[in-house]
């Protein structure tokens, strides 16, 4: 199922929380929306599912128009962060009960319904265990009883909010794996709200960078990372670093001096760029000062560096080999081998 969202605006009292988004969903996609608390991920989520109505804009589920749409009109499986699961309740209720609750006319046999759900447990994993209450299962298993049950109903649309945010570290990468793999093998069009970029990147076919209620920048996982189109994103996807410089005669200057980087257009700028993308020198133009601190980092070692002056020093932090010569007080030159300004 496509899914176009139109020059969408939300306003809560008269707060905006999306400004104008517009966004086109291919079906079958896997869709990350990725930023900060309070970014508009949510409420994006929430406008597609139904749960919200637009203060304006529009929402296409293929060629109909169904911003106005109850979420059961839309026919789409929600998974929240917190499962909502009914705890008295077994899996199997649990799973079936979307089915169940259909009007007589749409319901399919008591029969049919046990088997839908038993399917979709298998599916998911949890086989035996459908007579187990959500209090007797561990979180990584709930979050998958919650999925199963969004599945039961055979939704267009699957929205996930924060589905893994509840979840320990290594149980969130079990589940990342698995929900990529359940995708492929469904090819449910999926939406998913996240603020672990990690997990965006690994996951989605396609991240959608938000902020401020706008979307900053859309692509895969190697475009917001390696192409970022703002500052914003360059700052947010991954660690960076970002120094103010000016460029003259198309040499870029850091407090007055050369840097070895040149740029088509002259003026004031903002250097960017990230800690292992960097080359120590020797000699030659490039940015050279102390080092502050360093830590072993798995085979490389973090350097942060202080530049400029003492009156107004910057901070950055660096990737060097294990044998570079960083420990506190050493001077260390260097040069950005992969950067990126923005006036």
């Amino acid at each position: 199922m496509e899914i176009r969202v139109e020059k969408i605006r939300k306003e809560f009292d008269l707060y905006p929380a999306l400004h104008d988004v517009s966004l086109k969903i291919e079906s079958g996609e896997l869709i990350a929306l990725l930023g900060p608390s309070g970014s508009g991920k949510t409420t994006l989520l929430r406008l597609i599912a139904g749960l919200e109505q637009p203060t304006q804009g529009r929402i296409f589920f293929g060629n109909e128009d169904a911003s106005y749409r109850s979420v059961q009109e839309r026919n789409v499986g929600f998974v929240f962060q917190h499962y909502a699961l009914f705890r008295h309740m077994s899996v199997l209720d649990n799973v079936a009960f979307g089915l169940k609750v259909r009007p007589k006319g749409q319901r399919p046999p008591k029969a049919e319904i046990r088997r839908r759900a038993l399917e979709l447990l298998d599916m998911v994993q949890l086989t035996g265990l459908e007579k187990r209450f959500p209090n007797q299962l561990s979180g990584g298993q709930r979050q998958r009883v919650a999925l199963a049950r969004a599945m039961a109903i055979e939704p267009k649309v699957l929205l996930l909010d924060e589905p893994f945010g509840a979840l320990d570290a290594k149980v969130r990468k079990e589940l990342r794996r698995w929900l990529r793999e359940f995708h492929d093998r469904t090819g449910h069009t999926t939406v998913f709200v996240t603020h672990d970029q990690e997990e965006a990147l690994e996951l989605a076919d396609r991240v959608v960078v938000m902020s401020q209620g706008k979307i900053e920048q859309v692509g895969s996982s190697d475009d917001v990372y390696d192409r970022p189109n703002s500052p914003f994103v360059f700052s947010f996807i991954g660690e960076s670093a970002n120094l103010p410089v000016r460029v003259e005669g198309g040499v870029v200057h850091f407090h007055g001096a050369p840097t070895g980087l040149t740029a088509q257009r002259d003026g004031e700028a903002r250097l960017f760029f990230r800690p292992q993308d960097v080359a120590l020198i020797e000699e030659g133009p490039g940015m050279t000062g102390p080092v502050t601190s360093s830590r072993r980092l798995a085979g490389t070692r973090i350097a942060e560096i202080e530049l400029g002056s003492s009156q107004e020093p910057c901070h950055v932090e660096i990737e060097v080999p294990l044998e570079a010569a960083a420990s506190n007080g050493s001077i260390l030159s260097f040069r950005p081998t992969r950067w990126k300004l923005f006036y």
